[in-house]
């Protein structure tokens, strides 16, 4: 054999080694994109249960927070008003609208229809 022939033998020889490589290439990288689908899948699911977990969690926290809140402020207003109450009780001697014969008409106290 000749030069020339060594050399394409060598040639197609590498031609095809380049094209096996190739070939196991690809499938290689078709083994890693699956697996990693694989993991990418498992972090999703992962995050979706951690995130409906801190929903759960949260969603308690805010109930008991509110409960509190709206029995504070029930509390706050109930003191507000009995405070309110009594000092009326100091300055008006008595609760509005059980002064006896004394009413409002047109802007002006009147003792009764006799005034």
């Amino acid at each position: 054999m000749g030069r020339l022939t060594e050399d394409m033998t060598r040639l197609v020889g590498e031609i095809h080694a380049g094209r096996d490589e190739r070939g196991r290439l690809t499938r290689d990288l078709k083994h890693a994109t699956a697996e990693m689908k694989q993991a990418v899948a498992g972090m999703q699911a992962g995050f979706r249960s951690a995130h409906a977990d801190m929903v759960r969690r949260q969603q308690r926290m805010l109930g008991g927070f509110t409960s509190g809140l709206r029995g504070t402020v029930a509390g706050l207003r109930k003191g507000f008003a009995d405070d309110l109450a009594g000092a009326h009780k100091v300055w008006a001697g008595a609760v509005p609208g059980t002064m006896a014969g004394r009413t409002r008409r047109g802007g002006k106290w009147f003792a009764g229809e006799n005034a």
